[in-house]
């Protein structure tokens, strides 16, 4: 009798793809925004606002191709992050057009908003649609590299907006913030670099009081991002992207080496490196006087800091209803950018902004179980390194808002209006998405014998 002998040791096992999860959550996505911007135009007009139909279809139709993409070209990937993606896009949408019901802020917002987001939906579906395996872009290490020091240094001969320089103007399209897309293309250079010298950074060091010191040459890497950080800084005036860059930075060095003293090394020299600056640098101290001092008098009222905290104390625990708020306000245009936060904090109430946070920390929840998952080395650091990227930021303008830390001029992602923010953001989901995919795709079939084995073909 004969017999055949499966010698292999790759398994097989079936994992399902959880699209129809995914449709599910899509519909509540898209409802929970609708009934709020309906809320919100009962509220200030005393009637359904007359775009309800419009912005139900337009997230609608948004929303399903997006589904359907994501059925035909990545269909194990995570089933909750693009339903989370589009529920923050469709509630700022919805905080952005409140605001824009107040005359003193200004012309609308909303509309230019929502053109942004669909961009950034269709960079989205380029991506999972061109981008078969994320593996590819670790071809591209240094090259990420150059391009993300050319648009890190970019701003620098362009005029200031506020005091930074975070900006540059294309004519006939508009500005656009270059650090929002230097986040993902560092986090590839990143990847890259430490997949290939994480061995040298982790084992080549001297035990000194429970810590690992590295070698001088292995701490180079650490210097060289931590004084560009500083110029950065310097020279443009950006506290939020020079936290970003060196902290993404320690984050992904110590997941890669698993050595404490990198965090100890990169919390030290973060700390030193602020203070330093802050010492000869008038806008960050003035944003660290804010931050101090927020009840003192300037320009003939308090700082935005303590209008920001009045509008989370005036919420309190429910809120004061959608579109029944008084953060108009805050002064200028920060309702809708840096402080939009303090709308949704003063209008749903702690326990809204609480339900909001959940849901960005449920992202980067999903992003750190797509690295967890990831079968390659790069995959699991780019993974984390986008999902840190995006957790930093959102502590960096979440602290910034509620009084935590120095405020930074960052937005926060999907929520605020920017439309470089919302494109890059995309793009970040995007991505992680496609390495989702390739960490739940089914393991292929063993081969029936050694000979077979040998020369089977094994597909991403």
């Amino acid at each position: 009798m004969s017999s055949t002998t499966t010698t292999t040791t790759v398994g097989t096992f079936t994992a399902p793809s959880r699209r129809n999860t995914e449709l599910a959550l899509l519909v509540f996505a898209v409802l929970i925004p609708v009934f709020a911007y309906v809320n919100v135009g009962l509220a200030k007009g005393g009637s359904v606002p007359p775009g309800a139909l419009g912005y139900t279809l337009g997230l609608g139709l948004l929303a399903g191709v997006t589904h359907l993409v994501m059925r035909k070209w990545a269909p194990y990937a995570d089933p909750l992050m693009l339903p989370i993606g589009t529920l923050l896009n469709g509630i700022g949408l919805v905080f952005i057009w409140r605001l824009d019901q107040e005359p003193s802020l200004g012309r609308a917002m909303a509309p230019n908003q929502l053109m942004w987001s669909t961009l950034g939906v269709a960079l989205f579906l380029a991506i999972l649609f061109f981008l078969k395996d994320h593996r590819v872009l670790q071809r591209y290490t240094y090259i990420s590299m150059v391009i993300a020091l050319v648009l890190l240094i970019a701003p620098v001969f362009f005029p200031g907006v506020n005091g930074a320089k975070i900006w540059i103007t294309i004519p006939g399209l508009g500005s656009l913030q270059p650090g929002e897309f230097a986040k993902i293309i560092i986090a590839v250079f990143f990847a890259g670099y430490l997949m290939v010298k994480r061995d040298a950074l982790a084992l080549a060091s001297r035990r000194f009081m429970g810590l690992y010191l590295p070698r001088g040459r292995d701490l180079g890497p650490i210097l060289v991002v931590w004084a560009l950080s500083l110029m950065i800084l310097v020279f443009e005036t950006d506290l939020g992207t020079s936290l970003l860059f060196f902290g993404l930075f320690v984050v992904m060095l110590y997941v890669a080496t698993e050595r404490t003293s990198w965090i100890v090394f990169g919390l030290l020299l973060s700390g030193g490196g602020a203070v330093a600056v802050a010492m000869f640098e008038p806008h960050v101290q003035v944003r660290v006087h804010n931050w101090l001092h927020p009840l003192d008098l300037l320009n003939g009222g308090v700082t935005e800091t303590a209008q920001a905290m009045y509008s989370f104390g005036s919420g309190g625990l429910l809120g004061s209803g959608l579109g029944q708020g008084y953060s108009r306000l805050i002064q200028g245009i920060a309702p809708k950018s840096d402080y939009i936060l303090a709308t949704v904090g003063e209008e749903v109430g702690l326990a809204g902004l609480m339900g909001l946070l959940l849901l960005y920390g449920l992202l980067i929840e999903r992003g750190i179980r797509t690295a967890l998952g990831a079968r390659d080395p790069f995959g699991k650091l780019l993974a984390v390194g986008l999902s840190g990227a995006f957790a930093l930021q959102v502590f960096v303008v979440a602290g910034g808002v509620t009084g935590l830390i120095p405020l930074t001029g960052m937005t926060m992602p999907f929520l605020a209006q920017g439309g470089s923010s919302v494109i890059a953001n995309w793009a970040l989901v995007a991505i992680l998405l496609r390495i989702s995919d390739t960490a739940r795709r089914p393991a292929p079939t063993p081969a029936p014998s050694t000979d077979a084995e040998m020369t089977q073909v094994v597909r991403p």
